[in-house]
């Protein structure tokens, strides 16, 4: 207890709780908030000084379009390493009109036989899943023409090679 009273640094009784009242523990180094608490109200600060620039760079538009491009592309970048999820489903996806809402697919089944595949399914060239024993092209009547796939692939392969002219003497 000596020791504290020579240096002047004060021994904390007990630990600090956090001053968001969410029940974890803080820290000074995070000024009395847990971990989470502390991490929110710096990106809420960020977004609040991004916010101001933005608005800023808005009304003070005599900069040039590139620089207002990069800005933009800077604020989108950093807007989505931040993306805060809300556990409330937004009115966007309420409505449906979301455009990167994609609709769970069912199980994986075999076309032919309904049989489900889950993640040892064989999908073919012609777009759909099959079972083990109809994975094979004469086992499904697959659509998907081979031998216009080869050709292609043997044309682009070998591009044509012809050589110039030669003068007449």
């Amino acid at each position: 207890m000596e020791s504290s009273k020579e240096t002047g640094c004060q021994v904390p009784e007990g630990p600090i709780l956090c001053i968001n009242n969410c029940g974890f523990f803080g820290s000074v180094a995070t000024m009395n908030m847990c971990s989470k608490c502390h991490k929110d109200t710096v990106l809420q600060q960020q977004q609040a000084t991004l916010a101001a620039s933005s608005i800023e760079d808005i009304v003070n538009s005599s900069s040039s379009t590139i620089k207002n491009e990069s800005f933009l592309a800077e604020a989108a970048n950093v807007e989505a390493e931040f993306k805060v999820v809300s556990p409330q489903p937004s009115s966007e996806l309420a409505t449906g009109h979301g455009s990167d809402l994609k609709v769970k697919e069912g199980p994986n089944r075999c076309t032919t036989c309904r049989k489900r595949v889950g993640l040892t399914g064989f999908s073919c060239r012609c777009g759909h899943m099959f079972c083990s024993v109809h994975r094979y092209s004469d086992k499904h009547d697959c659509q998907f023409d081979y031998r216009i796939a080869a050709q292609d692939a043997i044309a682009k392969a070998n591009p044509v090679v012809k050589a110039e002219k030669l003068d007449k003497v």
